[in-house]
């Protein structure tokens, strides 16, 4: 079975009720790079494009606005289309 990325527009009281404000920064400029994912990442995306290739999966864009859940154990490329701004948890 595929992991899956889940991409999703959360709400302001979605926002304000998992406290992402609160979570670290991450920015990055274009570029392509390898990542894996030790352990899940929820991150919500202040700026930015990126397409993401998880290992024999099919692509997932998203960025500006979106709220994005990478399952542990994930491999993938990133594709940094636009610099990118993100809040960023790990669970």
């Amino acid at each position: 079975m595929a992991l899956e990325i889940k991409v999703k527009k959360p709400t302001e009281g979605e926002l304000k009720e998992k406290g992402i404000k609160g979570w670290p920064i991450w920015e990055k400029e274009i570029s392509t790079f390898d990542w894996s994912y030790d352990s899940e990442e929820t991150c919500y995306f202040l700026d930015g494009a990126v397409t993401v290739t998880p290992k024999g999966g099919a692509p997932v864009s998203f960025g500006k606005g979106d709220l994005v859940v990478f399952p542990k154990g994930m491999k993938c490329v990133w594709d940094i289309k636009q610099p990118v701004r993100k809040h960023y948890h790990f669970a």
